[in-house]
């Protein structure tokens, strides 16, 4: 009889889902929109799952008793109380086999860590850190952004680069380039139609303008550049606090960088570096090479109590097989 596992990545703007066989072996994908539960509804969530798995196990020609056991990876499942919510919405799929939940920064840690324990960082529209050590121990960060004191994500850099030109405008500070910048982003007239605008929600500034701090920043503003030096200290905690949650200081983990803002210049990678090593120097950075949903998988072998062996030999199987796109 052959073994089949489901595994899927449910982030706030898509879902993936992938089935694969023992060895590795890719059958069927699927995705749908966000469905992040504490964004939306736990009953939207549990429809883009569906939509997206009955997709995946159409294009695998197999059927949902078929599969041995499954893994989810769901932003916005951070604490053990939302687990009976989380599994009672993924009823629709009708799954009988086992199956597992993570939050799903876990997922680029599962799927790119080495040795399949580390840390994952996220900085994104937001920014999160989870850990797991060789004992299969989770750390974790709140996830809650600003509202309990984890910034730099591109939502907290642009609130952050707001004030700088705030800043400019009343000579509290002297002039930066991201007045400029923001000015031509919003359309504004000057600055203080700028200023004029945000504060009376006219124009709107958001994550997505965040690269263009790393624009400021690679052209010498000094306002730029402190915001990235600070971003690159927020992050470089979180990494050292997960760490000492877990234990793994001085095991040399694999920290797994995931999210657009670590493809910005300057390097956002190479500022958090230099605020770990200095604690950590036996930690190694690794790039996101293997999407999140094959985390998933990963998890979904994990909870069917395959061998560590056979899980990594399934992982790199499915890491030297085509790109997995959706």
């Amino acid at each position: 009889m052959t073994d089949y596992f489901l595994g899927v990545d449910v982030g706030a703007t898509k879902t993936h889902a992938l089935i694969t066989d023992a060895e590795g072996n890719l059958l069927g994908k699927g995705t749908a929109g966000g469905g992040n539960p504490t964004m939306t509804s736990y009953e939207l969530f549990g429809r883009v799952v569906a939509a997206a798995t009955w997709q995946a196990l159409a294009q695998a020609r197999i059927t949902m008793p078929q599969i041995s056991a499954a893994g989810f990876g769901v932003a916005g499942y951070d604490w053990p109380s939302q687990r009976g919510l989380t599994l009672a919405a993924l009823d629709l799929l009708e799954l009988t086999a086992p199956c597992d939940l993570v939050n799903d920064a876990v997922l680029g840690l599962l799927a790119n860590a080495r040795r399949g324990w580390g840390i994952s960082l996220v900085a994104g529209t937001g920014c999160n850190c989870w850990g797991r050590n060789q004992a299969g121990q989770m750390g974790h960060m709140t996830g809650a952004g600003n509202i309990l004191g984890e910034y730099a994500g591109g939502s907290e850099l642009i609130a952050r680069a707001l004030h700088r030109v705030a800043y400019a405008w009343t000579g509290r500070e002297g002039p930066t380039a991201l007045s400029d910048a923001f000015i031509a982003a919003a359309g504004a007239q000057d600055l203080e139609d700028l200023v004029a605008g945000l504060t009376i929600n006219r124009y709107v500034l958001d994550a997505s303008h965040a690269p263009l701090i790393f624009d400021c920043a690679a052209q010498g503003d000094a306002a730029a550049l402190e915001l990235l030096h600070w971003a690159g200290d927020e992050l470089g905690v979180m990494v050292i606090t997960v760490a000492r949650q877990i234990g793994v200081q001085q095991a040399a983990p694999d920290v797994v960088l995931i999210g657009g803002l670590f493809k910005g210049t300057p390097s956002l990678q190479d500022l958090v570096e230099a605020s770990v090593r200095p604690q950590m120097p036996g930690v190694t950075f690794v790039s996101m090479q293997a999407p999140p949903v094959i985390g998933a998988v990963v998890l979904a072998m994990e909870r069917a109590r395959r061998p560590a062996h056979a899980i990594r030999q399934a992982l790199l199987a499915l890491q030297t097989q085509a790109p997995v796109t959706f």
